[in-house]
């Protein structure tokens, strides 16, 4: 069994470093809670998000159909109560392909260096 990383191995995450992932600002974070009431991570007694891995999986079809399909809040909003299902669907195999896009590159490049 593979050993995992300190990341996969944590329970909450703050806003900061849901922000790092996606290159986001926090400010923009805390309007996507706003727009999208799906995206509830817990808050603490000082007001302090702790983002679930749930919380970071919604950030992430949020993310996907502003930032990489170019929809507006309203056409995502839209997007998610027609079908959410699919959306999110349709996002992790896209997610996928991007993993194995990536891997096959880095798999070129190395083939490059020793020919």
């Amino acid at each position: 069994m593979p050993l995992r990383s300190d990341k996969e191995l944590k329970l909450y995450y703050s806003i900061k470093e849901v922000a790092d992932m996606f290159g986001v600002a926090e400010s923009l974070l805390r309007y996507w809670e706003k727009e999208f009431p799906f995206i509830t991570p817990k808050k603490t007694g000082g007001k302090v998000r702790q983002y679930r891995k749930e919380d970071i999986e919604n950030v992430r079809l949020v993310y996907h159909l502003v930032k990489e399909k170019g929809m507006t809040l309203a056409g995502a909003k839209q997007r998610l109560k027609q079908n959410k299902e699919e959306t999110v669907s349709r996002a992790e195999i896209i997610s996928r392909l991007k993993k194995v896009k990536e891997e096959l590159v880095s798999m070129r490049k190395e083939l490059d260096y020793i020919t």
